[in-house]
């Protein structure tokens, strides 16, 4: 196999950000602004884990995308601004040792005050139009188009940028790669920082107008909160100020084959069908979610069994996060609905949820496999929507079970992954989630033009007949 094409760095430099604006002439002056966040117990699990690596690829070849050197001022001065805003991601991830507890300090705005960490590149052996096109990943190519952190040991950055000149045989393009810390973020925040600095860029006024989020941990608390973060960060990473990255969860993750798949609405609609008529009444109409996560196991799982992998006997499992911001059931004054003004909360507000069955229900034939998948993941649902916070401690649910018989579902059949990154010239042809460090992991977003995209890493063994499975489902 040929190597992957090189990234040359060009810059690897920083982005000052700017100090909020002074009050109008005649104004009060604003109360202080907060610049240290401590953690919860749900931020502080994630702080011994892999950062979240995205990237978004423009395809050049419709001519829409600027000179690269205009690219990267627009990018550069949008995100200074799009930072002061939401602050958390100037900060570093600092220990509090007088404490035992871990919190976000913005006061220094960056690294010893110097900002964000911003880096321009180019590749000029990566095809724009090849990466956006091929469902086959190039996993070593993504991986270089992401900027890194040094999160080994607090304190840590929370967040970088990088832009990377491609070209190739297909005019050329960009590549926009972050990468933040998942202590300070999750899904619904990534997409609401993109979003926001995709506006700015393009310049869009209506996001600046907007309501600041709401950074206060304080709203998503849970009880005995500082002890309870404290107690999860001697239980996870009991060495602070360091913080290593357990190595069996990035070691293999360039073995692992990678495929995405695009679920038009069509087939969307016609698999829930499907799944409500070979319910015979007993089901309730899945969601989308539910239909594609229903059918995403139960590919996994014919797929690993019919490897000798999985056996019929076998107990299997799928993982999802659900976002606990708007449900009273967590929190009370439910988070994100602040009023007034409506305020989101920017940071990591989520719940793990384990839906079980055993391998033979979903082996079933016709689309029983289907059908106990879907039901299974519904009570999973219907379990979490009235105790949305029991699996907050979702490290020691994973941790109880075979990761090998684990589907690993995460983001959102909502998630704006397209619509909300235009930052001046389109859309992005690409989107994709570089960090996937699980054979089994399923990532979705909604999809370019509609439907749904899932991006499926599995081990390369078990890739065919788990395509196979999946797109026969859709017929």
């Amino acid at each position: 196999m040929a190597p992957p094409p090189s990234v040359t760095v060009i810059e690897d430099g920083r982005v000052a950000v700017p100090p909020p604006p002074p009050p109008a002439s005649g104004d009060a002056a604003p109360p202080p602004q907060t610049t240290l966040f401590k953690l919860t117990a749900l931020d502080a699990q994630w702080i011994p884990l892999p950062l979240i690596q995205r990237v978004l690829v423009f395809d050049g070849g419709e001519g829409r995308i600027p000179p690269f050197e205009d690219v990267v001022a627009a990018l550069r001065a949008s995100l200074a601004e799009t930072v002061a805003r939401l602050l958390p991601l100037a900060g570093r991830i600092v220990h509090l040792p007088e404490t035992g507890e871990a919190a976000i300090d913005c006061s220094g705005r960056g690294v010893a005050g110097g900002g964000v960490r911003f880096v321009v590149a180019e590749c000029g052996g990566a095809d724009a139009a090849r990466v956006a096109r091929d469902a086959d990943h190039d996993v070593a190519l993504l991986e270089q188009l992401a900027p890194v952190l040094d999160a080994d040991a607090l304190p840590a950055e929370t967040m970088a940028a990088q832009v990377t000149r491609l070209g190739g045989g297909g005019g050329g393009g960009v590549a926009v790669g972050v990468a933040l810390h998942h202590a300070v973020a999750d899904g619904r925040s990534v997409w609401r920082f993109i979003e926001a600095w995709a506006a700015c860029c393009r310049g869009d006024d209506a996001w600046s107008a907007a309501p600041a989020p709401a950074f206060d941990r304080a709203a998503v608390a849970l009880p005995d909160g500082e002890e309870l973060a404290r107690d999860v960060l001697r239980k996870y990473v009991p060495n602070l100020p360091v913080a290593t990255v357990p190595k069996f969860l990035v070691k293999g993750r360039l073995q692992l084959s990678r495929r995405t798949f695009t679920v038009a609405a069509a087939q969307m609609l016609r698999l829930k069908q499907r799944i409500v008529v070979a319910g015979a009444g007993g089901l309730t109409p899945p969601s989308g979610f539910v239909a594609l996560a229903a059918l995403a196991w139960v590919s996994f799982v014919r797929s690993k069994h019919a490897a000798g992998a999985i056996a019929a006997g076998d107990e299997v499992y799928l993982f999802f996060f659900i976002d606990c911001r708007g449900r009273r059931a967590a929190f009370d004054p439910p988070v994100g609905e602040a009023r007034p003004p409506r305020r989101g909360f920017f940071g990591t507000c989520i719940s793990g949820c384990l839906a079980t069955a055993t391998a033979r229900d979903l082996l079933g034939g016709g689309d029983g496999g289907l059908v106990a998948a879907a039901r299974a993941v519904q009570e999973e649902v219907r379990r979490a929507a009235e105790d949305p916070l029991a699996g907050w401690e979702w490290m020691s649910l994973v941790g109880r079970i075979a990761l090998s018989r684990l589907v690993n579902m995460s983001g959102s059949t909502r998630f704006p992954a397209y619509e909300a990154a235009d930052f001046g010239w389109g859309s992005p042809s690409r989107t994709e989630l570089v960090t996937m460090n699980h054979g089994g992991q399923v990532v979705l977003v909604a999809a370019k033009g509609g439907g749904v995209q899932a991006s499926v890493s599995m081990k390369p063994e078990h890739m065919d007949k788990f395509k196979s499975d999946f797109e026969s489902y859709l017929e």
